[in-house]
């Protein structure tokens, strides 16, 4: 999704996202009104007003008519609801989303996987469980704090031991933590396979 897709969206929600051009919205329901009126309802100056007005009307909730000297703001009733269908419509909401940030897993990877995209196992041996914890500490928003529950819930979509997932991200330094919250380290601090010294989970039978 590119800045075009969302510049619609983004004066939709910026326009409504403050509390002067939310009181300007009920002034002009009530009746239309000036800028000198508004602004004196408000408490604010002109140009101030007037950079609230631009807002609204770009955003289609707001006309404008001018008589000589006066600017006349109504207030447009009738585009909001075509305008939030248009805005909120199930396409446009999806497209928030933006691309998946999970890379698709290499051959190696997909060995693992059972076909609904969970791991069958955790790898045994280090060289061949690395690549997978490389896979999943991508699950994880380099800019995001998580709670441990949250670490837990993410993981749990690909393997059911979470918390042999969870010590050996951390392990490998992908994911540290701090007084039970979690964030992802940058790749350049992750440490190389083989050099986890945390300690491995204990082998189950059938793992390889």
């Amino acid at each position: 999704m590119n800045e075009t897709d969302t510049a619609p969206v983004l004066r939709f929600f910026k326009a409504l996202a403050h509390e002067s051009r939310l009181r300007l919205l009920g002034f002009l329901a009530q009746r239309a009104r000036t800028v000198q009126e508004l602004a004196g309802l408000l408490g604010l100056t002109e140009p101030t007003t007037s950079h609230h007005l631009g807002l609204l009307r770009a955003a289609g909730l707001v006309s404008l008519r001018v008589d000589g000297n006066l600017h006349w703001y109504t207030f447009e009733p009738s585009e909001l609801a075509p305008l939030a269908k248009s805005v909120l419509s199930r396409q446009n909401v999806a497209q928030w989303a933006g691309e998946t940030k999970v890379e698709v897993p290499d051959r190696l990877i997909r060995n693992y996987l059972e076909p609904d995209g969970r791991l069958r196992l955790i790898p045994a041996a280090r060289k061949k469980r690395y690549p997978v914890l490389v896979w999943l500490a991508k699950h994880f928003d380099f800019d995001r704090r998580y709670r441990e529950a949250e670490v837990n819930q993410i993981l749990q979509t690909r393997h059911w031991d979470s918390a042999t997932l969870r010590r050996e991200l951390i392990g490998y330094r992908m994911l540290t933590r701090e007084r039970g919250i979690y964030w992802r380290l940058p790749e350049a601090q992750w440490l190389a396979a083989g050099t986890n010294k945390s300690g491995s989970h204990q082998l189950r039978s059938g793992e390889v």
